[in-house]
Formats: structure tokens, C-alpha cells, sequence
């Protein structure tokens, strides 16, 4: 996606009188105009001075890319000895007088919020004056140490920004040809800060520990403007803490409503900053997803880390409530923090485990990296060290080139981005193995994860620790088991997946089937209720009965599948439909049958024909 920060900085820029060019270098990366190999670094700077010239060169940076934006500048320097270059961004936090001391290419570290310090670095620089006095710089000082200016205070009123200047970047089209993400999801700079300091995250720390949004209406209107983008199709509200504001957020989600919720959106926000109220507003006005930072499911843990969670929130109502909503939740969990033993972990994995029964849940379970600037890092930057086979979650994919790696392996301090926390690397890979391969399964069958549970008599870890000793896939690891009940269940939530694939829409001639049949030959419909409400399911055995997954919407986002149990007659009805033969020669055929289509096409399980999905195609599957 486009960087809307650095979109917002080039348009205040470009409103100060300043000519502004922007280069997204990672976009210019997957575009392949870069080279992914060793020439990277070459390349990139190389592709900068192109563009030029410049009276200054300032890179933002996240942690990841610290070592390439080192590299580029050290290339550009070699070209260029009095041109200044500047660095910027999340990266910098805590590092930013090591920078200007280590390396000989940055001349100036821009800290926190941009707009107002670049201006005025900017100016100072025309009339030929040095950096000092301007709040928020480090800088190089004439006996080559860095000296550091107060923080400068962030920008009180957000509604003083400048509109965002897409005229520097290639239209949004271009970003979602190469990516491929047919969500169409774009980037709104919609609030900034974090009033927290989590002890694993620099955010609240590179802000100012100060927080603030968007006006509503003015957010509305740049949510509303994506409708007339080529390529856009939703939008992502940056800000970390949506709903932090409570009477913000009802106020844009009302504004959203009173505009039709054009466009649908999704959110990053805390579990105690939502209710249940806000959540069915939310999925009123067209919000479908929000990322919640859990952590860890023990309030030990959370406690130790700073997380600052009101004390009595309910984390399992909260996914709930968004469920019910229609607003899917991504649970982001980090296992390995500080204070987690066994039974954290347990709880954890436990909480995703039940988090996942309730349906249209995303578990997204992470490793800690000890990042600079922040407390862990602080705490164990000095022992933490990069682990062979497990790429940093914060950094996957960067740090790979040459160039970078010079950087990061004669600055290990300044990179731990790249590390993990103290600890052996059996534990490491350990929990590796859990995050990588359990939210798949979670996801996919969770059911079936939870039935084999019942039956192991053993928990989350207790399975997957069961699974990976089998070595077999998933699906096939279930059904060795033998069991008839887990055969059921299993059957059933892979005609879910299946039928949550079914997306390829064109028209067909007549009536058909929405979904998947399984046929079943115990109470699968009563066993996944009881998950839901977190009881154990009875195996309730009896004759062969019917079920049909069918995709499930909510506005225009799939969220998942929904499942109903059916009749035989109406399983023979929608076997019959299979978009050949139109309403009147199937009424015709018998007579009646056209009232029986309209019925269970207002139930969702028939698609009329027009528009309808090719691949919507009732299967009929017998486990």
C-alpha cells in the first residue's frame, strides 16, 4: 500500500512552497525496477539521484528497513559529499543520536511528527543557517557529536493537515495490479499516536505518548473520496487507537451512515476501547474487520508488558460482540513475552482455540522482536540475537542483502528488530512452529480441532503437539483418527472452505444452488452450537440428515461461511438447481416449484441466475 504519511508530509510541502518528489521504494521493488538481490542498494540509490537533483534527500523509515536505507544513503554520499540527507520515521525511535554518531551518512534525524520540523529544517537550510534550535532534530554538530533538540510537540489540531498529494505516487490501480489485492484496501492517515508504551511496541514512544484523530466529517470525506479511485475498493484506518475517542468514533461511523457507507473499512483498536454498542454501529456504517492487540490471554503477562488493559475486560465478549457485529476480529497474540510459562501459554493458545469456535475470527500469532526504543528493547537489546530459520515478524523479508547485512552484523544494537528475545533456540522454534502453522487450522477447522480435543482429553497446545507428532496434514491427521463424529465435523467445515472460495461470479441461465451439501450422520448442527457457547459437544448419532455451508456477507465483504441443517426435501430441491433450466421450465416441471425456489431464496440458499456464481454449484458430499 502507499505510505499516507509521507503522502500527507509531500502535501504539506507542496502547500509551504516547496517542490516535493516522492519515490516508494518498495512499491519501485515489487514493480521490479529494483532488484531483490545484492544490487539492491545500488540500484535504489541509483534510481533516486535519477530523479533529482535535490537540495536535501530525507528517507522514513520502519525498522525493517533501517539497514537498506544506511545502505542507499552511504551510496548517495559516495556521489554526493555535500548534499544533506536526512532519515525519519518509526525506525529511528531510541537510535537516533547512534545514528549521526556511527554513520557518516546522515546528517540529520528528523524525531516524531514531521510536517512542522522538515518545514523548518527546510528553511534554515535555504538561508544557509545550521539545524540548530529546531525542536525535533538530532543532528551532527561541527565536532562531529550529535546534539539533540527538545521534542517538539505534535500537532495539536489534525484538521490543520494538508490533503494527501497522490499526484507523487502512482495511482492505487497501479499498487493492486502488482499485489494482486483484489480488497482494494487503501491507507487513510486517520488519527496519530498512542497515549500507551506497551513495553514490546516504540509507537506511543515515537509520538509523544500523545494521541489524536482526524475530524469525523473530514475523515468521512477522505473515506468517501476512495469511491472516485481507480483500484480502491475499502479503506484502512491507520490510527492505532480507533475508538480511543469514543464520541469520535460514533460521530464518523453516524456521518459514514448518513452517507450510505460508501466505502467499506477496517480499523486497528484495543478490546477495552469497544463495546457492544459501538461494534453494531461500527458494522452499520460499513466497518468489517478490526485488528485487536490481545497479547496474551493472562493478565500476568499483559500486566508485565505495560499493555494497561482496563481491568475487567472481557476479551471473549469483545470478539463476540464483534462477531455479532459482523465486524471480523484479527486477534494479534505475541507468545514468548516476558512472565510467560507454560500455563500463560496455555491460556493463550487456549483463548485463540475458543476465540475461533464463535466463526469469522482471524488469529494472527506473532514472536517478540526487543526493537530499539522501546522497553524490551531497552531491557535486552544487548542480549537479544537473531535466530537461524526464524525470519523477525517485524522484519520479514528485509535485512537479506549484503549491503544490510554489513549494517546489522557490525550494529547488532541498532537492529534488533531483527532479534529475539534471550532464550534457547529449541523454545524459539517451539512457539515458531505454533504461530506459523496453528492460526491455518484455527481458521479452517476449528471444530474439528476443538472435537479432536474432547477426544485427545487434552488442550490447544496439547493437539497441536499431537498433529505435529503425526506429521500428516491437518485434514488427513483428523481423519485417522477413525472417529465417525470428527469424520462429520470435519466433512462439514470443508465444505465451509470451500464454499467460502466461491467468488467467480457470471450469470447462468435458471435458479441455482448456493453453497455445499454434506451429508451427515450425527447432530453436527447441535455440536457446533455447544462449541459456540463453550460447552462440549454430544455425539448424537442417527439417520443421515443434511447440511449447507453457504458463503456469508455482510455489505459487500465475505465474511466466511454460514451453515444451516436442511431437510431431505430441500436437499433434493437445491441438487436439482443447477442454473439450466429457468424458473418456468423448473415450474412447469412441477408445478410449485417456483414458490419453493423463492423461499429458499430469501433464506440465501438460491442465487436467481442473474450475476450468480459459476462456481456456486450445489455439491453433495457424503463423509
Amino acid at each position: 500500500m502507499p505510505p499516507p504519511g509521507l503522502l500527507r508530509l509531500g502535501g504539506w510541502l507542496e502547500r509551504e512552497g516547496i517542490d516535493v518528489a516522492l519515490l516508494d521504494l518498495a512499491h519501485e521493488l515489487a514493480a521490479g525496477r529494483l532488484p531483490s538481490d545484492d544490487g539492491l542498494c545500488d540500484a535504489a540509490a541509483e534510481r533516486i539521484l535519477a530523479r533529482g537533483p535535490y537540495d536535501a534527500i530525507g528517507m522514513s523509515v520502519m525498522g525493517a528497513t533501517l539497514p537498506a536505507a544506511l545502505a542507499i544513503l552511504e551510496r548517495i554520499r559516495a556521489r554526493h559529499r555535500a548534499l544533506p540527507l536526512w532519515i525519519g520515521g518509526p525506525g529511528t525511535t531510541g537510535v537516533d543520536a547512534a545514528l549521526i554518531e556511527r554513520a557518516d551518512c546522515v546528517d540529520v534525524v528528523v524525531r516524531g511528527e514531521g510536517e512542522i520540523t522538515t518545514t523548518e529544517l527546510l528553511r534554515a537550510r535555504a538561508r544557509g543557517r545550521s539545524p540548530g534550535g529546531i525542536a525535533g532534530l538530532t543532528w551532527r554538530g561541527p565536532a562531529g557529536n550529535a546534539v539533540r533538540e527538545p521534542d517538539r510537540a505534535p500537532i495539536a489540531d489534525l484538521a490543520e493537515l494538508a490533503p494527501y498529494a497522490w499526484h507523487l505516487l502512482p495511482p492505487i490501480a497501479a499498487y493492486k495490479e502488482i499485489t494482486g489485492a483484489a480488497d482494494g484496501l487503501v491507507p487513510v492517515d486517520s488519527g496519530r499516536g498512542c497515549v500507551y508504551d506497551c513495553s514490546f511496541c516504540t509507537i506511543g514512544r515515537f509520538w509523544s505518548r500523545r494521541s489524536r484523530v482526524l475530524p469525523a466529517g473530514r475523515l468521512a470525506d477522505e473515506v468517501e473520496a476512495l469511491c472516485s479511485v481507480p483500484g480502491a475498493r475499502a479503506a484502512y484506518l491507520c490510527h492505532d487507537l480507533f475508538a480511543a475517542n469514543r464520541a469520535h468514533a460514533a460521530a464518523f461511523c453516524e456521518e459514514m451512515l448518513r452517507r450510505g457507507s460508501p466505502v467499506p473499512w477496517e480499523v486497528r483498536a484495543r478490546a477495552d476501547h469497544l463495546d457492544r454498542e459501538l461494534l453494531q454501529l461500527m458494522g452499520r456504517a460499513g466497518c468489517y474487520r478490526v485488528l485487536l492487540g490481545i497479547e496474551s490471554a493472562a493478565a500476568s503477562v499483559r500486566d508485565a508488558c505495560d499493555k494497561s488493559l482496563r481491568p475487567g475486560t472481557d476479551l471473549l465478549a469483545v470478539v463476540r460482540d464483534c462477531v455479532e457485529a459482523g465486524v471480523t476480529p484479527i486477534l494479534s497474540v505475541i507468545l514468548g513475552l516476558p512472565g510467560e510459562g507454560t500455563a500463560e501459554l496455555d491460556a493463550s493458545l487456549g483463548f485463540c482455540a475458543r476465540a475461533a469456535l464463535l466463526g469469522g475470527v482471524n488469529v494472527s500469532l506473532h514472536l517478540v522482536n526487543p526493537q530499539p526504543g522501546c522497553a524490551l528493547g531497552e531491557e535486552h537489546g544487548g542480549a537479544a540475537r537473531a535466530v537461524a530459520g526464524i525470519p523477525p515478524d517485524m522484519a520479514r523479508g528485509a535485512g537479506e542483502t549484503a549491503p544490510e547485512r554489513a549494517w546489522i552484523d557490525e550494529h547488532p544494537d541498532l537492529f534488533t528488530t531483527f532479534a529475539l528475545l534471550p532464550g534457547p533456540s529449541s523454545a524459539h522454534a517451539t512457539l515458531y512452529a505454533i504461530a506459523s502453522e496453528l492460526p491455518e487450522v484455527l481458521h479452517r477447522y476449528p471444530r474439528t480441532f476443538a472435537v479432536i480435543g474432547c477426544v485427545l482429553r487434552t488442550n490447544t497446545r496439547g493437539v497441536f503437539e499431537h498433529w505435529k507428532r503425526d506429521g500428516r496434514s491437518f485434514e488427513a491427521y483428523a481423519r485417522v483418527q477413525r472417529d465417525p463424529f470428527v469424520d462429520d465435523v470435519l466433512a462439514v467445515e470443508q465444505a465451509c472452505v470451500r464454499a467460502a472460495a466461491l467468488s467467480d461470479r457470471t450469470p447462468s441461465r435458471g435458479p441455482r444452488a448456493r453453497g455445499i451439501l454434506v451429508q451427515v450422520h450425527h447432530d453436527v448442527a447441535a455440536a457446533f452450537e455447544a462449541l459456540r457457547q463453550g460447552r462440549e459437544p454430544v455425539r448424537a448419532e442417527g439417520r443421515p440428515s443434511w447440511m449447507c455451508a453457504v458463503p456469508a456477507t455482510h455489505g459487500r465483504a465475505l465474511l466466511g461461511t454460514r451453515t444451516l441443517r436442511i431437510s431431505d426435501d430441500v436437499a433434493r430441491i437445491l441438487a436439482a438447481l443447477d442454473g439450466t433450466r429457468s424458473m418456468a421450465e423448473l415450474d412447469a416441471l412441477r408445478p410449485g416449484f417456483a414458490a419453493a425456489i423463492a423461499h429458499l431464496e430469501g433464506a440465501g440458499l438460491v442465487d436467481s441466475g442473474a450475476g450468480a456464481t459459476a462456481a456456486e454449484r450445489m455439491e453433495t458430499t457424503t463423509p
